[in-house]
């Protein structure tokens, strides 16, 4: 009994210490990052851990009133395209992993594993034939041209995760659906996607991560400066103030806040969807 008691000992000491030290490589970096945008450049280099003294707000100041930099610009075309890629991967995922999930035909099984190899390549694998296909239909310089790659490489992720959870909803519900009238559009909006909420605010929220994060696809296809995103942004405000650390820095935060507020406002639905939610009957 005492050595196995020692043995839960020194694994709880194990995992709190490996958890103390993940802590410590997110929240230190998220510390200077902050932080470092209420200092003066060389209060930045002289004390980078240092709590600001005094705290200059003009560096946060300039990000939101435009003075520095092109930030709610970037900010905008973000949204545009973060919330242009969840939409296409909810409404395109959603009724393929019923078709998937509901209907049964030939190569249903080779169509779904022909999407999960999707989770096999990286974007950069396919970066020069994509490059060429977006040459060819014209959307080289469009967000349209960033939307539909970035929604092709989550909608694998949304497959697997809605597809087997469809499958699992009794065929009862269904056939009841079908004597109250609805078809089987009705028993996908009505009945389906209700079901399903917690695993599509999951996706939805993992996806518009991915997106606001992106910067390789942008890069991509963007020439024009008035329709970069934040990533973009960040590259070249780097160019601009290479010197000016506390400037970058407070740019930097800035562009993270939106991603982390609805990360955090949606944290439940993705512990719901990623523990696989429950039919309840």
């Amino acid at each position: 009994m005492r050595t196995m008691k020692s043995e839960n000992r020194v694994a709880s000491i194990i995992k709190y210490a490996v958890s103390a030290l993940m802590l410590l490589v997110i929240v230190v970096p998220l510390y200077i990052s902050i932080m470092g945008g209420f200092k003066s450049v060389g209060q930045l280099r002289a004390y980078p851990m240092a709590i600001p003294d005094p705290f200059n707000w003009s560096q946060y100041a300039d990000m939101l009133t435009g003075k520095s930099g092109f930030f709610w610009r970037e900010l905008g075309n973000s949204l545009i395209v973060a919330f242009g890629t969840v939409a296409v991967v909810l409404v395109v995922g959603t009724m393929a992993a019923y078709a998937l999930a509901r209907i049964k035909f030939r190569l249903n099984g080779v169509l779904y594993a022909y999407f999960q190899l999707g989770l096999l390549f990286p974007l950069a694998v396919a970066i020069l034939p994509l490059y060429l296909q977006l040459r060819a239909f014209k959307l080289l310089d469009t967000r349209i041209g960033v939307v539909l790659p970035q929604a092709a490489f989550q909608l694998a992720m949304m497959l697997m995760l809605l597809r087997g959870f469809i499958k699992e909803i009794p065929n009862e519900l269904e056939e009841a659906a079908s004597i109250d009238g609805y078809g089987r559009f009705g028993f996908l909006f009505r009945i389906v996607v209700p079901l399903s909420t917690p695993i599509i605010a999951t996706v939805g929220v993992i996806t518009l991560v991915a997106s606001w994060n992106n910067f390789f696809t942008p890069l991509l296809v963007f020439n024009d400066l008035k329709k970069f995103t934040l990533p973009m942004g960040v590259m070249d405000f780097m160019g601009e103030h290479a010197a000016d650390w506390n400037l970058i820095l407070a740019f930097l935060t800035l562009a993270m806040v939106p991603a982390v507020a609805i990360y955090a406002f949606c944290q439940k639905y993705i512990v719901a969807g990623l523990t696989g939610g429950a039919i309840k009957g």
